[in-house]
C-alpha cells in the first residue's frame, strides 16, 4: 500500500510519558504506574514499556505517501575495470585493528592505500560503482582527509544520496572544486539568493567555488554583503582570497585594514605582504630597513639590529600585533613582524648588493641572528621565495641539522615547501644521509608521492642501518609508515634482503630482530600490493 503512517492521538501517550519519566529517574525514585515499590519494580517497568510499544505500533493509521526523490543523475564517466571495483570494496571493507598499541603484525593497513587508490582512480577518470558509493561516504565522513578524492571519484551521485541522507550532508558543502549542486558563477540571480539566504556553509562553499573559476567575481560579490557580516564570517570569507590572490585584490584588502575585528586586519594584512608591489609592503619595508643595516667599520661586514622602540597606530593598522607571547621581548616581538612582512627584494639594495646566501652568511651583533633569520624564513614561506628558501636551508649536511636560517624542523619543512619537488626530494635525502631519520619525519611528509628514487634509497638504507646497529625499532615505525604509502612500489625487490631476522646484538633492544623483520615484510608486502593496485587501473 502506498502510505505512510502516523500515531494515532490516545491516552496511553501520558502512560508513555510516564513510562519514560520513570526510566529516567529509576524505580528507586519513582513507581512504575500499576506496580509496587520494591525488587519487582525495574521488571514491572520493562513489562509496561513492553506492552506500551505494541499499543502504540499498532495504533498507526494510513496517511499519504512520500514523493519519490529524483532519480540519481548519470555519470558518464568510464566504468572501473572490474578487478580495481574488487579491490575498492577490499578497501573500503577493512577496518583498523581494535588492539591497543600492539604490534601491528605483516598484513598491509588498507585503509591507508585508499587515499592513494583514489587519487590514481581520479587520475584515470573512472567513475565509482553505485553499490560502493555509501561505504565510500561513510569512509569520507569518518575521515575528513579522504572527503576531496572521495567526493571527486563519487561524482554527481554524491551530492544525490547527501540530499537523502544527513550524516553525508558534507558532500553538499564539499566537493572539490565547487559543490555541483551550486550555481554557475554567471547565474547571477542564483548565485545572489545562496549568497543572501544559504546556511553560512553553504556561502563558503559558494564563495570559494567562485574564487577558483573567476576571482573577481568572488570578491565582488563578498563585497556587497561585508559590512554586514559578523567578524568570525568576515574572517572566513576574507581566507578564501588566498585562492587567487593578485594586485587586483588590494583596494579591498586596503580597506579590511580598516576592519573592526583585530583578527581580520591580521589576515588581510598578511594577504597583502604576500604581495611584494602592495603599498603595504612598501610601508613595512620602510619600517623594516629602518631597523637594520649593514656596519662596515668591522673586519667583517656585520649586520646590525635596532628594533623599534614602540608599535604606534599606523603600525598596528598595518597588521602588527601590539601585546607579545608570554617570554617574548615586545621590541623583538614587532621587529620580527616587520621584518616577515617586508618584500624579500628590500634587503640586497639594503645590504650591499649581496645575495640572500651571501645575506644569510653575514654575522649580526647583539645576539639578533635568530631573531632575524626566523622572521626571513616566514617570509620566505609567504612570499614563495626559493632563492630566499635555498640560502636559509642552507647545505643538508650542515651541522645542527638546519643550515643557517632555519630554526627548527617546522621552518625547514615550510622552507621545503617552497621548492619544486625534485629539489625538495635531493634536499631531505641529502639530510637523511648526514642525520639519519631521527628528525626526518616531518620532512619526509612534504615530499611528493611516490618518493623519488635518491630519497627512496636514503630512507631505506637509513632504515637498514638502524636495523643493524640494534637500534629501538618502535622509535622508526612513523617513518616505516611513511615508507608504506610512499616509496616507489619498484623498491620492493631491493628489500628482499631485509626480511630475515637479523642477529641481536648484547646492547640490541630485547626483540628488535623479529619487529624489524616483521617491519620489513609489511612494507614489501604493501608495495607488491600498490604495485597490484596500480596494474588494476591501468596505471602501470
Amino acid at each position: 500500500m502506498n502510505s505512510t503512517s502516523t500515531p494515532v492521538d490516545s491516552p496511553a501517550q501520558d502512560v508513555w510519558e510516564e513510562l519514560v519519566t520513570t526510566a529516567l529517574l529509576g524505580t528507586d525514585r519513582r513507581t512504575p504506574p500499576g506496580a509496587v515499590p520494591g525488587r519487582a519494580a525495574p521488571v514491572a517497568l520493562l513489562d509496561a514499556a513492553a506492552t506500551q510499544t505494541v499499543r502504540r505500533r499498532a495504533g498507526l493509521r494510513p496517511a499519504p505517501a512520500a514523493a519519490r526523490p529524483d532519480p540519481a543523475p548519470e555519470d558518464a564517466r568510464p566504468a572501473l575495470p572490474a578487478a580495481a571495483a574488487r579491490r575498492l570494496s577490499m578497501l573500503l571493507a577493512d577496518r583498523p585493528g581494535t588492539g591497543g598499541g600492539g604490534r601491528r603484525g605483516t598484513a598491509p593497513d588498507l585503509m591507508e592505500l585508499l587515499p592513494q587508490w583514489l587519487a590514481t582512480a581520479n587520475a584515470r577518470g573512472f567513475a565509482a560503482p553505485p553499490e560502493v558509493l555509501p561505504a565510500l561516504l561513510d569512509a569520507a565522513r569518518g575521515r575528513t582527509d579522504l572527503r576531496p578524492a572521495a567526493l571527486a571519484f563519487a561524482g554527481p551521485r554524491a551530492v544525490w544520496l547527501a540530499r537523502l541522507n544527513p550524516d553525508w550532508r558534507f558532500a553538499l558543502r564539499a566537493a572539490p572544486g565547487g559543490d555541483p549542486a551550486l550555481p554557475h558563477p554567471r547565474d547571477t540571480d542564483r548565485v545572489r539568493q545562496l549568497w543572501q539566504e544559504g546556511l553560512f556553509a553553504e556561502r563558503v562553499a559558494l564563495l570559494a567555488a567562485i574564487r577558483a573559476r573567476e576571482p573577481a567575481a568572488a570578491r565582488e560579490l563578498l563585497a556587497t554583503t561585508w559590512a554586514t557580516e559578523r567578524a568570525e564570517d568576515r574572517l572566513m570569507f576574507l581566507d578564501s582570497l588566498r585562492t587567487g590572490l593578485g594586485a587586483d585584490d588590494e583596494p579591498f584588502l586596503e580597506q579590511a585594514l580598516a576592519d573592526r575585528s583585530r583578527n581580520v586586519r591580521a589576515t588581510a594584512a598578511e594577504l597583502l605582504s604576500a604581495l611584494p608591489g602592495s603599498a603595504l609592503a612598501a610601508r613595512m619595508a620602510f619600517r623594516a630597513t629602518a631597523c637594520v643595516a649593514l656596519d662596515r667599520t668591522r673586519e667583517t661586514p656585520t649586520i646590525t639590529v635596532e628594533a623599534p622602540f614602540e608599535c604606534d597606530a599606523s603600525m598596528e593598522r598595518d597588521g602588527v600585533v601590539l601585546k607579545a607571547p608570554a617570554g617574548r621581548g615586545e621590541r623583538s616581538w614587532w621587529f620580527g613582524q616587520l621584518v616577515e612582512a617586508a618584500p624579500l627584494g628590500t634587503w640586497a639594495a639594503r645590504l650591499g648588493g649581496r645575495s640572500p646566501q651571501e645575506i644569510v652568511a653575514l654575522p649580526v651583533t647583539d645576539d639578533w641572528r635568530a631573531e632575524l633569520h626566523a622572521a626571513w624564513c616566514r617570509a620566505a614561506v609567504r612570499q614563495r621565495d626559493a632563492a630566499w628558501a635555498r640560502a636559509l636551508l642552507g647545505a643538508p649536511g650542515a651541522p645542527e641539522a638546519g643550515g643557517p636560517g632555519a630554526v627548527s624542523l617546522a621552518e625547514r619543512a615550510k622552507l621545503l615547501g617552497t621548492l619544486g619537488s625534485a629539489e625538495r626530494a635531493d634536499w631531505v635525502a641529502g639530510f637523511i644521509a648526514a642525520h639519519g631519520l631521527s628528525e626526518a619525519f616531518q620532512l619526509l611528509g612534504g615530499c611528493a608521492v611516490p618518493w623519488a628514487e635518491p630519497l627512496g634509497r636514503a630512507v631505506v638504507d637509513a632504515l637498514n642501518i638502524a636495523r643493524d646497529a640494534g637500534s629501538y625499532p618502535w622509535s622508526f615505525s612513523g617513518v616505516m609508515g611513511l615508507a608504506e604509502r610512499c616509496l616507489d612500489p619498484s623498491e620492493a625487490g631491493r628489500l628482499d634482503g631485509l626480511l630475515a631476522v637479523p642477529d641481536e646484538s648484547e646492547d640490541a633492544s630485547p626483540g628488535a630482530g623479529g619487529y624489524w623483520a616483521e617491519a620489513f615484510q609489511r612494507l614489501v608486502t604493501t608495495l607488491r600490493l600498490r604495485a597490484a593496485m596500480a596494474r588494476e587501473l591501468g596505471a602501470l
